[in-house]
């Protein structure tokens, strides 16, 4: 029967412990990068509706970079900030 030492199983737990590190930091950055893409589009939505139905009340807001980047960032809280902007400026 084969011998198995302290460090063979030291060894395992640690090799275990580094493929646990290494998945992790790799799902990590797939998160944001998913959270970005679900704030892009549905701040991409907003200002698209928002453009089309706030023309009958009168509210619009301009679709230019800046105002991308804002709702793409931020989502719906980046959408309430340009209507507030636009609001009161």
């Amino acid at each position: 029967m084969p011998e198995i030492n302290l460090f063979t199983i030291l060894a395992v737990f640690i090799a275990i412990g580094t493929i646990y590190v290494i998945g992790m930091l790799l799902v990590l950055p797939i998160r944001i990068i998913i959270k970005f893409i679900v704030n892009g589009l549905i701040g991409a939505f907003l200002l698209f509706i928002i453009n089309i139905f706030g023309n009958i009340i009168g509210i619009t807001v301009a679709i230019n970079p800046v105002t991308a980047l804002v709702a793409g960032f931020l989502g719906i809280p980046g959408v309430v900030l340009l209507l507030l902007l636009q609001y009161f400026l």
